[in-house]
């Protein structure tokens, strides 16, 4: 069994059902289980909290209960570096189970090969966000962009203390901004911990090279890392240790800046969280045999962007 504890009474090998939401929406649904060292997310992917109106005039797609299965293991190893999200991705999962998916399948003039994908938190309108930073994929499943707001509410605020709020594909926790300015030390005061990412200057290229402006942040590419500029790495995490894990790990941090939620990994990915040529990630309709199961074909819906210009949208494709 793992030697850290999960927050809010979900415990480990336990269901956790979540109270319906207010609207129409099927109950949500989510189990979590810890078995060896595999921690196993099974969920429908309904959100246990209010939600935006879907479809809406930015994403014309309507919420639907899907049958996920995710799996990552429960003692991650970290590499020498981290590395971005190769191919299409589902990034991480929250403890709610809806699935943290920050890239989107925009890309400038409709192409993803150009390496031109646009952001949701600098997209003009945010391609039809709800208040938690979250949308719908054509084939009906809500994900979280950027900060879970809602969410976060559900599982008591993180005001003066660190939040965990779910696991990346590698195993790697995944906390709100807050985390104690040394990280060695649990009774170190606590902070909102700063990515160390910068707009580039000047401005885009143009013409056949670029969409042109100026760097803004609407585009993934306009941001840079500089190592030091904030309390975070490039992958948006550090060492530290928690109230979940006194031993210490690798964690990774949700910012109010860019990258609001990692592109990349520093372990290694399970392969339930990628996507198949038609699904939005996850292992479906039972699931695979533990770590490193392959994930499962979904019927219709389109291949999500994820991670180093991946993923972009068939012709016609909606945004996701």
């Amino acid at each position: 069994m793992s030697h850290h504890r999960l927050p809010l009474g979900i415990l480990l090998a336990c269901s956790v059902v979540f109270a319906a939401t207010k609207d129409a929406l099927p109950q949500p649904h989510v189990v979590i289980t810890v078995k060896g060292d595999v921690r196993t997310i099974e969920t429908n992917a309904i959100p246990n909290h209010a939600t935006g109106k879907f479809p809406s005039p930015g994403n014309p797609n309507t919420i639907s209960a899907q049958k996920l299965t995710f799996t990552m293991p429960v003692n991650p190893k970290a590499n020498d570096k981290p590395v971005k999200a190769q191919g299409p991705t589902t990034w991480g999962v929250a403890l709610n189970g809806i699935p943290f998916d920050p890239n989107t399948a925009e890309y400038w003039n409709r192409d993803r090969s150009n390496g031109w994908n646009e952001d949701l938190m600098g997209a003009v309108g945010k391609l039809g966000a709800d208040q938690s930073n979250a949308h719908v994929q054509p084939e009906g499943t809500y994900h979280y962009h950027a900060k879970p707001v809602l969410l976060i509410e559900v599982l008591g605020g993180d005001s003066g203390r660190t939040l965990l709020v779910g696991y990346a594909a590698d195993g790697f926790p995944i906390y709100t901004a807050n985390g104690h300015k040394d990280p060695k030390d649990l009774k170190s005061p606590i902070i909102a911990l700063k990515s160390s990412y910068q707009l580039k200057e000047g401005n885009r290229p143009s013409g056949t090279a670029g969409p042109g402006g100026k760097y803004d942040g609407k585009y993934t590419i306009d941001w840079q890392y500089v190592a030091g500029k904030g309390e975070l790495d490039e992958a948006n995490g550090r060492f530290e240790v928690t109230a979940e894990y006194p031993k210490g790990t690798y964690v990774y941090h949700m910012t109010d800046t860019f990258p609001y939620i990692s592109r990349m990994f520093k372990g290694t990915p399970d392969s339930s969280f990628k996507k198949g040529p038609s699904n939005g990630g996850g292992t479906r309709n039972g699931g695979g045999p533990g770590a490193g199961g392959q994930g499962g074909a979904r019927r219709g819906g389109q291949q999500g962007g994820q991670g180093g210009g991946q993923g972009g949208p068939p012709s016609g494709g909606a945004p996701q």
